[in-house]
Protein backbone atom coordinates (compact mmCIF):
# COMPACT_ATOMS: atom_id res chain seq x y z
CA UNK A 1 0.00 0.00 0.00
CA UNK A 2 1.46 3.36 -1.01
CA UNK A 3 1.82 6.24 1.42
CA UNK A 4 -0.87 8.16 -0.49
CA UNK A 5 -3.34 5.25 -0.25
CA UNK A 6 -2.59 4.84 3.46
CA UNK A 7 -3.29 8.52 4.11
CA UNK A 8 -6.43 8.43 1.95
CA UNK A 9 -7.68 5.61 4.16
CA UNK A 10 -6.99 7.72 7.25
CA UNK A 11 -8.90 10.69 5.83
CA UNK A 12 -12.03 8.56 5.62
CA UNK A 13 -12.49 8.19 9.39
CA UNK A 14 -12.09 11.94 9.77
CA UNK A 15 -8.45 12.30 10.76
CA UNK A 16 -7.78 16.04 10.20
CA UNK A 17 -4.01 15.49 10.32
CA UNK A 18 -4.25 13.06 7.40
CA UNK A 19 -5.49 15.80 5.06
CA UNK A 20 -2.49 17.93 6.04
CA UNK A 21 -0.13 14.98 5.50
CA UNK A 22 -1.58 14.21 2.06
CA UNK A 23 -1.03 17.59 0.42
CA UNK A 24 2.79 17.49 0.29
CA UNK A 25 2.64 14.01 -1.26
CA UNK A 26 0.24 14.91 -4.08
CA UNK A 27 0.80 18.65 -4.54
CA UNK A 28 3.48 18.50 -7.23
CA UNK A 29 1.51 16.02 -9.30
CA UNK A 30 -1.72 18.00 -8.93
CA UNK A 31 0.14 21.19 -9.87
CA UNK A 32 1.48 19.55 -13.04
CA UNK A 33 -2.02 18.37 -13.96
CA UNK A 34 -3.47 21.83 -13.39
CA UNK A 35 -0.68 23.55 -15.33
CA UNK A 36 -1.14 21.15 -18.25
CA UNK A 37 -4.88 21.83 -18.31
CA UNK A 38 -4.51 25.59 -18.04
CA UNK A 39 -1.90 25.58 -20.81
CA UNK A 40 -4.70 24.47 -23.15
CA UNK A 41 -6.71 27.59 -22.35
CA UNK A 42 -6.66 30.63 -24.62
CA UNK A 43 -4.64 33.73 -23.65
CA UNK A 44 -6.25 35.90 -21.01
CA UNK A 45 -6.88 33.08 -18.55
CA UNK A 46 -6.58 34.57 -15.08
CA UNK A 47 -6.77 31.37 -13.05
CA UNK A 48 -3.35 30.15 -11.96
CA UNK A 49 -2.47 26.48 -11.57
CA UNK A 50 -1.80 26.97 -7.87
CA UNK A 51 -5.27 28.40 -7.28
CA UNK A 52 -6.87 25.58 -9.28
CA UNK A 53 -4.97 22.97 -7.25
CA UNK A 54 -5.93 24.55 -3.93
CA UNK A 55 -9.60 24.86 -4.83
CA UNK A 56 -9.73 21.29 -6.16
CA UNK A 57 -7.92 19.97 -3.08
CA UNK A 58 -10.34 21.70 -0.75
CA UNK A 59 -13.25 20.18 -2.65
CA UNK A 60 -11.68 16.75 -2.32
CA UNK A 61 -10.58 16.68 1.32
CA UNK A 62 -12.09 19.82 2.83
CA UNK A 63 -14.26 19.69 5.92
CA UNK A 64 -17.50 19.60 3.90
CA UNK A 65 -16.38 16.57 1.88
CA UNK A 66 -16.96 13.02 3.03
CA UNK A 67 -15.69 11.30 -0.12
CA UNK A 68 -13.82 8.04 0.19
CA UNK A 69 -10.89 7.30 -2.07
CA UNK A 70 -10.00 3.69 -2.73
CA UNK A 71 -6.48 4.39 -3.95
CA UNK A 72 -4.16 6.90 -5.59
CA UNK A 73 -5.78 6.45 -9.03
CA UNK A 74 -9.25 7.07 -7.63
CA UNK A 75 -8.00 10.22 -5.88
CA UNK A 76 -6.46 11.63 -9.08
CA UNK A 77 -9.58 10.77 -11.08
CA UNK A 78 -11.60 12.72 -8.50
CA UNK A 79 -9.08 15.57 -8.73
CA UNK A 80 -9.53 15.69 -12.51
CA UNK A 81 -13.29 15.86 -12.06
CA UNK A 82 -12.96 18.63 -9.46
CA UNK A 83 -10.72 20.66 -11.79
CA UNK A 84 -13.18 20.17 -14.65
CA UNK A 85 -16.06 21.38 -12.52
CA UNK A 86 -14.12 24.41 -11.32
CA UNK A 87 -13.23 25.41 -14.89
CA UNK A 88 -16.81 24.88 -16.08
CA UNK A 89 -18.20 26.94 -13.18
CA UNK A 90 -15.75 29.76 -13.96
CA UNK A 91 -16.69 29.68 -17.64
CA UNK A 92 -20.42 29.84 -16.83
CA UNK A 93 -19.84 32.70 -14.40
CA UNK A 94 -17.79 34.68 -16.94
CA UNK A 95 -20.34 34.13 -19.71
CA UNK A 96 -23.19 35.25 -17.46
CA UNK A 97 -21.24 38.39 -16.60
CA UNK A 98 -20.78 39.08 -20.32
CA UNK A 99 -24.55 39.31 -20.59
CA UNK A 100 -24.51 42.65 -18.83
CA UNK A 101 -25.84 42.62 -15.32
CA UNK A 102 -24.83 45.80 -13.56
CA UNK A 103 -21.30 45.77 -14.95
CA UNK A 104 -19.86 48.96 -16.41
CA UNK A 105 -19.40 48.98 -20.17
CA UNK A 106 -15.87 48.74 -21.46
CA UNK A 107 -14.55 48.33 -24.97
CA UNK A 108 -14.23 44.72 -26.03
CA UNK A 109 -10.68 43.59 -26.73
CA UNK A 110 -9.54 40.66 -28.80
CA UNK A 111 -8.34 38.84 -25.69
CA UNK A 112 -11.76 39.12 -24.04
CA UNK A 113 -13.48 37.88 -27.18
CA UNK A 114 -11.08 34.92 -27.38
CA UNK A 115 -11.65 34.11 -23.71
CA UNK A 116 -15.43 34.20 -24.14
CA UNK A 117 -15.14 31.85 -27.12
CA UNK A 118 -12.93 29.56 -25.04
CA UNK A 119 -15.52 29.61 -22.24
CA UNK A 120 -18.32 28.75 -24.66
CA UNK A 121 -16.24 25.94 -26.13
CA UNK A 122 -15.54 24.56 -22.64
CA UNK A 123 -19.26 24.61 -21.85
CA UNK A 124 -20.04 22.86 -25.15
CA UNK A 125 -17.47 20.20 -24.34
CA UNK A 126 -18.96 19.78 -20.86
CA UNK A 127 -22.47 19.34 -22.29
CA UNK A 128 -21.27 16.83 -24.87
CA UNK A 129 -19.26 15.02 -22.22
CA UNK A 130 -22.38 14.64 -20.07
CA UNK A 131 -24.15 13.04 -23.06
CA UNK A 132 -21.19 10.74 -23.70
CA UNK A 133 -21.17 9.75 -20.03
CA UNK A 134 -24.73 8.49 -20.32
CA UNK A 135 -23.76 6.37 -23.35
CA UNK A 136 -20.25 5.24 -22.39
CA UNK A 137 -19.15 6.15 -18.88
CA UNK A 138 -15.66 4.71 -19.31
CA UNK A 139 -14.97 6.74 -22.46
CA UNK A 140 -16.17 9.88 -20.68
CA UNK A 141 -13.83 9.17 -17.74
CA UNK A 142 -10.93 8.74 -20.15
CA UNK A 143 -11.70 12.17 -21.66
CA UNK A 144 -11.89 13.79 -18.23
CA UNK A 145 -8.54 12.40 -17.22
CA UNK A 146 -6.81 13.13 -20.53
CA UNK A 147 -8.37 16.50 -21.36
CA UNK A 148 -9.10 18.06 -18.01
CA UNK A 149 -6.30 16.57 -15.90
CA UNK A 150 -3.70 16.17 -18.65
CA UNK A 151 -2.83 12.58 -17.76
CA UNK A 152 -0.91 10.45 -20.22
CA UNK A 153 -2.57 7.38 -21.69
CA UNK A 154 -0.72 5.07 -19.28
CA UNK A 155 -1.61 7.26 -16.28
CA UNK A 156 -5.25 7.31 -17.40
CA UNK A 157 -5.33 3.54 -17.75
CA UNK A 158 -3.78 3.10 -14.30
CA UNK A 159 -6.21 5.55 -12.71
CA UNK A 160 -9.19 3.70 -14.21
CA UNK A 161 -7.77 0.22 -13.66
CA UNK A 162 -7.91 -0.70 -17.35
CA UNK A 163 -5.29 -1.65 -19.92
CA UNK A 164 -3.53 1.04 -21.93
CA UNK A 165 -5.01 -0.45 -25.10
CA UNK A 166 -8.56 -0.20 -23.70
CA UNK A 167 -7.88 3.39 -22.65
CA UNK A 168 -6.50 4.17 -26.11
CA UNK A 169 -9.56 2.78 -27.90
CA UNK A 170 -11.91 4.61 -25.52
CA UNK A 171 -9.95 7.83 -26.14
CA UNK A 172 -10.16 7.41 -29.93
CA UNK A 173 -13.88 6.67 -29.80
CA UNK A 174 -14.61 9.55 -27.42
CA UNK A 175 -12.62 12.07 -29.47
CA UNK A 176 -14.47 11.11 -32.66
CA UNK A 177 -17.83 11.16 -30.93
CA UNK A 178 -17.15 14.52 -29.25
CA UNK A 179 -15.92 16.08 -32.52
CA UNK A 180 -19.14 15.03 -34.24
CA UNK A 181 -21.32 16.31 -31.41
CA UNK A 182 -19.47 19.63 -31.17
CA UNK A 183 -19.80 20.18 -34.93
CA UNK A 184 -23.50 19.35 -34.70
CA UNK A 185 -23.98 21.78 -31.78
CA UNK A 186 -22.06 24.50 -33.66
CA UNK A 187 -24.18 24.00 -36.80
CA UNK A 188 -27.39 24.25 -34.75
CA UNK A 189 -26.29 27.54 -33.32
Amino acid sequence: MSEVTRILNEIDPGDPQAAEDLLPLVYDELRKLAAARLAQEKPGQTLQATALVHEAYLRLVGPANVARFENRGHFFAAAAEAMRRILVERARRRISLKGGGNAAREPLTDVEAEQEESDRQLLSIDTALAQLSRMDAQAAEVVKLRYFAGLTMDQTAAALGISSRTAYYAWQYARSWLRRELRRAEANG
